[in-house]
């Protein structure tokens, strides 16, 4: 893993006791089914808000959380649950009703001590999110974790702790619902992860212009866009939309032909995710049981047109906000970077042995 350098190392956290944010108001209570979308790969989602106000201080900041939280909460009830096994050995939620997590905590520092929070570092951004001692899997994590720390500036950051495949328009909905109107552990073994090294990278509009502009060269293509999905997502949808797909192309072909062979292999993969291939494959993880194999595999997910920087509890946007590491190995992110949100922050891990070359090969 990469380690932190300069003062982001000496960063230190001093938590206080966990405890629970229950509902402002009874909820249903009973089992919360979830879809086999959901199923699939349930993985855990570690993100931070950082936010800052020379006038308001940080010194309600846990205060006006927690309410919101209590809040937020009653619509979003499953989230106070627990997660559980069906007698069909399907994972659901048990609507509890016991709440969230939420710790209070304070930073030796000030907030710009901790650098550029945009380069994923675990080793570091990990202390501003609470890790529940113990656990196992995630039948023994709650479904959401929030950490609030102070640092000496006046500045604080939200530190959340989700259970997501991916990522599901869940968080951000959710955040958005009352906050705004306010003034299995990773499956990754120790042996691998320390040959990991996790690099951002940023991807200026120039860049990313001169990009489409080479794929687009030799009138292949018409355009380098992604495919908007056809139906969208309900608004409020409440679980996961993703399935995979993928495309298989020999090493050889790929570095010899140009590059608007590789986009056009993803144009057409992107293009098979139909309303029917979606609803096929909700059908066979049902009938099969089958979760996906990541094995020899390379995820690349948009996270660019979430709204992280939009969340405000009272203290406007967030200065910096984002996942504090990849949610599994395998994993490339794409997020939007930058004031106007045109940049991208590709965000990935690679072996140590091949980040040299990766860096070499992308003029970085």
């Amino acid at each position: 893993m990469g380690k932190s350098n300069g003062s982001m190392s000496q960063l230190t956290v001093k938590r206080g006791e966990p405890g629970l944010v229950s509902l402002a108001e009874d909820t249903e209570k009973g089992l919360y089914f979830l879809s086999n979308l959901d199923q699939n790969i349930a993985v855990i989602v570690w993100t931070i808000y950082c936010f800052k106000s020379e006038e308001k201080g940080n010194e309600s900041a846990a205060q006006v959380i927690k309410d919101a939280l209590r809040k937020v909460l009653s619509h979003y009830y499953p989230l106070s649950g627990r997660l559980a096994i069906s007698s069909e050995g399907k994972l659901i939620v048990d609507c509890t009703g016991e709440g969230a997590v939420f710790v209070e905590a304070e930073a030796n520092c000030k907030m710009e001590e901790i650098g550029d929070i945009t380069k994923p570092d675990p080793e570091t951004l990990g202390k501003l999110v609470y890790d529940i001692p113990g656990a196992k899997s995630i039948l023994e994590m709650p479904l959401l974790v929030a950490q609030v720390t102070k640092f000496q500036c006046g500045g604080f950051v939200l530190g959340l702790c989700t259970i997501l495949k991916a990522r599901s328009p869940l968080e951000i909905e959710f955040l958005h619902w009352e906050f705004a109107e306010i003034e299995d552990k990773s499956s990754t073994d120790e042996l691998y992860r320390d040959e990991m090294l996790y690099r951002s990278f940023c991807f200026e509009p120039e860049t990313l212009e001169k990009l489409k502009k080479d794929a687009m060269e030799n009138g292949v293509l018409e355009k380098c866009t992604t495919p908007k999905f056809n139906p969208p997502l309900p608004k409020g949808y409440f679980g996961n939309g993703i399935v995979l797909t993928n495309s298989i192309c020999k090493a050889g072909e790929l570095s010899e032909k140009p590059l608007s062979h590789a986009v056009g292999l993803i144009q057409d993969a992107i293009k098979m995710v139909t309303d029917d291939y979606m609803r096929l494959a909700i059908d066979y993880f049902e009938l099969t049981r089958a979760r996906p194999s990541l094995s020899s595999t390379l995820l690349i997910t948009t996270w660019s047109r979430l709204s992280f920087h939009t969340t405000d509890f009272g203290w406007g946007e967030p200065v910096l906000s984002g996942p504090v590491a990849l949610p599994e190995k395998e994993v490339i992110l794409f997020l939007s970077h930058g004031k106007e949100r045109k940049s991208i922050n590709v965000l990935l891990g690679l072996p140590a042995s091949a980040m040299k070359v990766f860096q070499e090969q992308m003029k970085i």
